[in-house]
C-alpha cells in the first residue's frame, strides 16, 4: 500500500531554519512552502524550493490570511476580494521564484485559520475553489478529508488530508482545539492512527465511537520542535506496515 506524507514548511524566521526542514525531507513526498501570508521571504521560499528539489518532492503553495502578526492562526474578517487577491498574490509569488529554479508547483492547501475556516463554511470554500479552478487549473487543492474544500472542488485534482495528531469527531471533522486531549501528544497513538488512515483501517473518534474512512496525504506538522524525529518514526513505521511512502 502507498500513502503521501505533507509537511508545512518554510515557516522559520530566517535560512537556518530552513537547515532543519531539509532534516524532515528524506522522509516525506509533499511540502507546502509559506509564500508571505503568515511566514515566508523570498530568500526562505527560494532555499525551500532548492531543498525540496534535492529530496524529489512534490510543491506546493501554502497560503494564509495576511497576518503575519498572528502567524496566520486568528481567522480575520477581511473582504472577500481583499482575501482573494491576497491568496493570489501569495501563489504568484511562489510559483514565480520556482520557475526561476527551474520547479513547477504542484498544489495549493491553505493555512492555519484560513485552513480551518474554509473547511467549516462551504461559502468561503466555494469561492476560494472557484479562484482556483479559474486562475491556477493545473494545481491540485489539498485540504481536510471530508471537509467543504473537497464538497465544492468536484472537477479540481483534490487530495484528500488526514491528521496523524488530531482527534476526529463523529461525523469525521477534526475536534476543535477548544476541546480537551483534541490534540495526540502521544507519538505512538500518532503512529496508530497514520497506520489506520493510511490503510482505510478503523480507529476510534473523540468519543471513543469508530470511525473509517480513506486519505490521499498525511500530514506532518513541521513546526514541532520533535519534527525531523517524528518524521523519522512515522517513516519506519509506515514501511514496517506495509505502507510505502508515495515520491
Amino acid at each position: 500500500m502507498n500513502i503521501d506524507i505533507n509537511c508545512d514548511l518554510g515557516e522559520g524566521t530566517d535560512l537556518h531554519s530552513c537547515d532543519r526542514d531539509a532534516q524532515i525531507m528524506p522522509f516525506i513526498s509533499r511540502c507546502n512552502i509559506a509564500c508571505g501570508g503568515h511566514a515566508g521571504t523570498p530568500a526562505i521560499m527560494a532555499r525551500s524550493i532548492e531543498n525540496a528539489l534535492q529530496n524529489n518532492l512534490k510543491i506546493g503553495a501554502h497560503p494564509s490570511y495576511p497576518d503575519r502578526d498572528n502567524f496566520g492562526r486568528k481567522s480575520l474578517d477581511i473582504p472577500q476580494t481583499k482575501l482573494l487577491d491576497s491568496l493570489c498574490e501569495q501563489i504568484d509569488r511562489l510559483e514565480n521564484i520556482a520557475h526561476q529554479l527551474g520547479a513547477k508547483l504542484d498544489h495549493i492547501k491553505l493555512h492555519g485559520a484560513l485552513y480551518n475556516d474554509a473547511e467549516s463554511n462551504r461559502e468561503m470554500a466555494k469561492s476560494i475553489t472557484t479562484l482556483f479552478n479559474k486562475r491556477y487549473p493545473s494545481l491540485k487543492v489539498l485540504g481536510l478529508a471530508n471537509g467543504a474544500m473537497q464538497l465544492t472542488a468536484p472537477h479540481k485534482a483534490f487530495i484528500r488530508e488526514g491528521f496523524i495528531d488530531r482527534q476526529y469527531l463523529s461525523d469525521h471533522q477534526l475536534a476543535p482545539r477548544s476541546l480537551s486531549n483534541a490534540v495526540i501528544s502521544e507519538i505512538e497513538r500518532c503512529l496508530e492512527q497514520a497506520t489506520c488512515l493510511a490503510k482505510g483501517l478503523e480507529f476510534k473518534d473523540y468519543h471513543g465511537g469508530k470511525l473509517l474512512f480513506s486519505v490521499d496525504t498525511l500530514c506532518l506538522h513541521g513546526d514541532n520542535p520533535q519534527a525531523p524525529a517524528i518524521a523519522r518514526q512515522l517513516y519506519q513505521h509506515l514501511n514496517t506496515n506495509g505502507v510505502s511512502i508515495v515520491r
